[in-house]
């Protein structure tokens, strides 16, 4: 296509028709016969074929593929000038061709976008990986499985939302850049104020402001927006993701629990159309959760134990570094990594934490060492955590204390603790169920995708040297 041509061509291309909606049409149709509908499409040309003098092409846009039949010899003279990629505009009318293939014959032609880069193969889309991450544009243009994942990734966030939106809960929106972090084990990016003469971080967490929410009175809100944590990459963690947290007044973990799996189940069945789905080579049922202490989860491995030198020791008969935990806090953590989260393929709750991994839970009423805090695993990755949060703000500043001292022993993810947020809590919080729900990992589920990067439209990469 000439300069000329693409420079003339139209900025607008109204009242169009989906390729799937005039597929729908077209398979009612006769085969062999053209309708008298007219219908007007817009896409790209990603295949060209010539039999007998007339020119087939494949037109996609972001409701699937349909072939274009060219006969008309106005049309056809426009069609020769096409280069693979070329984004066109197109009338005509449904038909069926001879062999059964839905699709539109030509009677109107408009280029709108003239491709100056060639495209990979077109029969094979693009298949190296590091190059789809990078250049999502042509993912997405190329492989019809990724679009299709990303619109499933948006269907999905819909359905969240209308879940707790008919629940009463409230979106809102918090700061991302924060004078203090906190309500994670994680470490921060930071930046700096020209402005202001001052540190903030991004966070790493929604948690505090949430909770003060529930003090100002929104007794049920929630938020879908991006965290970052300055931590390593695998293919469960990129540095920025996209989290749902929320908080529920007067309801506990039990409570939490139960909206969990109501939600996990309503959000597959609406996404996808079932509970059952295919991850990491297990078939899995997201109506069916089992509930699990972990005290007894790390009994089943022989790795429950208060005393940190045995821990230790028995995490070293596994061959597992623990060099890098410096405290007992950290040890369990490892314990569970390494050992019990793998095994929880089915879907599982994990409940009831040592205080010392959990200092916003409650403890429960039968064991002040043990707190009312679970997370849930799905094909042996963690989809989120919760907790019955402390509501109490002299509690509140002595689980900070507890952080303090982990850190002192060389944690260097333990929390710093919020006066600010202590203060809140002096006004009286009521008691709140509060829980977090990784959206990209739930993503992977729902897809099937085995990696993070997979379901999120520009992971973070390492710069090409």
């Amino acid at each position: 296509m000439d300069d000329a041509a693409a420079m003339t061509s139209p900025k607008r291309f109204p009242e169009r028709n989906s390729a799937q909606e005039v597929r729908q049409a077209a398979e009612e149709i006769p085969t062999g016969e053209v309708s008298n509908e007219n219908v007007r499409l817009a896409g790209r040309i990603m295949a060209r074929r010539g039999h007998g003098g007339i020119v087939f092409l494949d037109l996609v846009d972001s409701s699937g593929r349909i072939q274009l039949v060219v006969q008309e010899s106005r049309v056809l003279s426009a069609v020769d000038q096409l280069d693979l990629g070329d984004i066109v505009g197109v009338g005509g009318h449904p038909m069926k061709s001879k062999r059964g293939e839905p699709s539109v014959s030509v009677t109107e032609f408009q280029l709108l976008a003239h491709i100056r880069t060639p495209l990979p193969d077109t029969f094979h889309g693009l298949t190296d990986v590091e190059l789809r991450h990078r250049k999502r544009y042509l993912d997405l243009l190329m492989n019809e499985e990724s679009r299709a994942d990303f619109q499933l990734r948006a269907r999905m966030v819909s359905s969240i939302r209308r879940a707790l939106d008919e629940d009463g809960f409230v979106e809102v929106e918090t700061p991302i850049l924060q004078p203090r972090y906190g309500g994670a084990f994680a470490r921060p990016f930071s930046t700096r104020s020209n402005e202001l003469d001052q540190t903030f971080y991004l966070r790493i967490a929604t948690e505090l402001y949430l909770k003060r929410l529930i003090v100002g009175g929104l007794e049920r809100v929630y938020e879908i927006g991006k965290d970052f944590r300055n931590e390593g990459v695998s293919f469960k963690h990129n540095p920025e993701f996209t989290m749902l947290e929320w908080y529920e007044a007067y309801a506990d973990y039990r409570d939490t629990m139960e909206r969990m799996e109501r939600l996990v189940e309503r959000v597959a069945r609406e996404t996808t159309g079932s509970t059952k789905v295919t991850f990491r080579g297990h078939e899995i049922d997201l109506a069916k959760w089992r509930r699990v202490k972990l005290v007894d989860a790390l009994a089943e491995h022989d790795l429950w134990t208060r005393d940190e030198a045995e821990l230790r020791a028995r995490l070293a008969e596994r061959d597992v570094d623990t060099q890098h935990d410096k405290t007992w806090a950290q040890l369990v953590d490892h314990a569970l990594s390494h050992f019990v989260e793998p095994s929880l393929v089915q879907p599982t709750i994990l409940h009831d934490y040592p205080i010392e991994l959990s200092p916003f839970a409650r403890a429960t009423d039968d064991d002040p060492s043990i707190v009312e805090r679970f997370e849930y695993y799905v094909g042996g990755m963690e989809l989120g955590n919760a907790f019955t949060e402390i509501n109490d703000s002299e509690e509140q500043s002595e689980r900070f204390g507890m952080q303090m001292q982990e850190g002192a022993g060389g944690n260097v993810e333990a929390e710093h603790g919020d006066p600010d947020y202590v203060e809140a809590l002096s006004y009286g919080m009521p008691p709140t169920g509060g829980l977090g729900l990784g959206i990209d990992r739930l993503a992977m589920v729902l897809t099937g995708r085995e990696s993070i990067r997979d379901v999120i439209l520009f992971p973070a990469l390492r710069d090409q040297k």
